[in-house]
């Protein structure tokens, strides 16, 4: 069975940035790995997701957030730059299967 375990969140003010990781543990049906997030209030949104093939981005964070796998096998980063007030939420890591892991809190200071 696959576990997520995210890591990296924190509080940062405006234009600050922060790196997230994920790390995948079991045997991932595939290699995508992905994150969403959640604000307070709010639905569960994409964030951005990278397989073998395609790398994908929100529009809200296109430019700013930049996702990459890691040098271990199943890992992936979530670089985020320029941080803004409105990415505060709380970050979960995603692979297809309807997999998530227990997310890391993201809060940004205006």
């Amino acid at each position: 069975q696959v576990q997520l375990v995210e890591s990296g969140g924190g509080s940062v003010q405006a234009g600050g940035s922060l790196t997230l990781s994920c790390a995948a543990s079991g045997t991932p049906v595939t290699l995508t790995l992905g994150w969403h997030r959640q604000a307070p209030g709010k639905q569960r949104e994409f964030v951005a997701q990278t397989s073998r093939y395609s790398t994908l981005y929100s529009d809200d964070v296109k430019g700013r957030f930049t996702i990459f796998p890691g040098n271990a096998k199943n890992t992936v980063y979530l670089q985020m730059r320029d941080l803004k007030p409105e990415d505060t939420g709380i970050y979960y890591c995603w692979t297809p299967g309807d997999i998530w892991g227990q997310g890391t809190q993201v809060t940004v200071s205006s």
